[in-house]
């Protein structure tokens, strides 16, 4: 028998160890294990220890790890933008993706939103060339919403681009009930 998966929220000392999971998750031959990848379309960094920093010490933003036996699986970021939650930094180990971490965290982050932070909805940004990661969003309730924003070409904080069609969509669910 396996080890239940349990949840908690990053710190500090949990810094270096998202970042290098989101990075195993999204760049270089590693992420290649998993569908998540963006090395084909994007290189350089995906996140840095400035930014995950920031979004822990945030107000109504946390980093939600997903362990099992204490072992980092995969991680999330979850904040309250706008007045709805956002979702995003999602990340799973490149060789367990597929396993159920992901919705399993997916899950967990929505259940704060809607009853910790009682906000009626759950946004995220997706790039819209992701075809497969759209549709494991959609079935998961998520809807395209149609607004799209720009791919912040030139700030290496978000990569280096090999094409210059990227964007973003935002999807949308919203929290009213449960999934």
């Amino acid at each position: 028998m396996s080890l239940p998966l349990s949840f908690r929220d990053a710190g500090a000392g949990d810094v270096d160890a998202v970042v290098a999971l989101v990075e195993s998750a999204y760049r270089g031959d590693v992420s290649r294990q998993g569908w998540t990848t963006e090395a084909d379309f994007l290189d350089g960094r995906r996140t840095g220890a400035d930014e995950v920093l920031a979004s822990i010490e945030r107000p109504r933003s946390r980093i939600v790890l997903a362990e099992r036996g204490g072992v980092l699986l995969a991680c999330a970021h979850v904040a309250d933008e706008d007045g709805a939650g956002y979702f995003g930094m999602f990340s799973v180990q490149p060789g367990l993706q597929g396993s159920g971490i992901g919705k399993a965290l997916l899950a967990e982050a929505e259940r704060i939103v809607r009853e910790e932070w009682r906000l009626p909805a759950m946004r995220m940004t997706v790039i819209d060339i992701r075809d497969e990661l759209i549709a494991f969003y959609q079935r998961r309730g998520y809807r395209r919403t149609g607004i799209f924003k720009p791919f912040p070409y030139g700030d290496v904080r978000f990569g280096a681009p090999k094409r210059d069609d990227l964007r973003f969509e935002v999807l949308e669910k919203r929290m009213d009930s449960p999934a």
